[in-house]
């Protein structure tokens, strides 16, 4: 699997006692969901100066809805909501930087990652790309190895000893790096996918629709923050 946040054990949790999820459910609070992310991504971009004092507790609060999301998954129907507003929030700036600097691109990567989804979509329905286990491996390794190197940027960025080479810059080999991350998390989308699926087929009790959606959800702003840094890189 891709996203850490859809384990199959995840749905070997017995529905017994609960109404099961269904295809249709899940597509419902998918929808629900980015209404909330979009709806204060917006207020974010419209008032970044009340955001922008507010962002690093904001992002805190996100990965600490993650992470009890992830734990104790009978609370996503709440969680997730908080998630989708802080994601949105985090958005909303990180978004109007970038357009600041590229104008136009924001509406680009909207554009290209909503084809990207569906894409994915048209390819997983047609069997062209299935969730093999050897698939699976592949991106789960793929994707362990870009986290393990977020972080390492990141250490360097907080201890002031730079950034992790070529990630950030728009060299040609910057630029490859890029396309094949975004390359990665297209894939994700297609384990996701596979994952929801089996998730439904075994019964698995209602709250999980949350849960699947919300980690829908986290799989597509990786990649659309991935098209976005790509797009201003090509830009620069």
């Amino acid at each position: 699997m891709s996203n850490p946040l859809l384990k199959n054990d995840v749905f070997r949790i017995s529905a017994r006692g609960y109404e099961v999820m269904t295809l249709s459910g899940t597509i419902n609070k998918s929808i629900i969901l980015w209404i909330f992310l979009v709806a204060s991504a917006f207020y974010s971009w419209t008032n970044p100066n009340i955001i922008m004092p507010l962002l690093f507790p904001i992002l805190i609060g996100a990965f600490g809805l993650a992470i009890i999301s992830v734990f104790k998954k009978t609370l996503t129907p709440y969680l997730s909501l908080l998630y989708a507003i802080c994601e949105g929030l985090i958005l909303g700036v990180i978004s109007l930087y970038f357009d600041r600097s590229c104008p136009g691109v924001v509406v680009n990567s909207v554009l290209l990652t909503i084809c990207v989804l569906f894409c994915m979509l048209a390819s997983y329905k047609a069997g062209i790309l299935k969730a093999t286990p050897r698939f699976k491996k592949i991106v789960m390794i793929s994707t362990l190895t870009i986290l393990f190197v977020y972080i390492i940027d990141l250490i360097l960025n907080v201890f002031k000893f730079g950034n992790f080479p070529y990630i950030h810059n728009a060299s040609s080999l910057g630029v490859i790096i890029n396309f094949v991350i975004i390359v990665v998390a297209s894939l994700s989308i297609i384990v996701d996918f596979d994952l929801i699926e089996n998730a439904v087929s075994h019964g698995s009790p209602k709250y999980m629709e949350w849960y699947c959606a919300f980690s829908l959800m986290v799989t597509l702003v990786w990649l659309y923050l991935e098209v976005l840094r790509l797009l201003s890189k090509l830009r620069d």
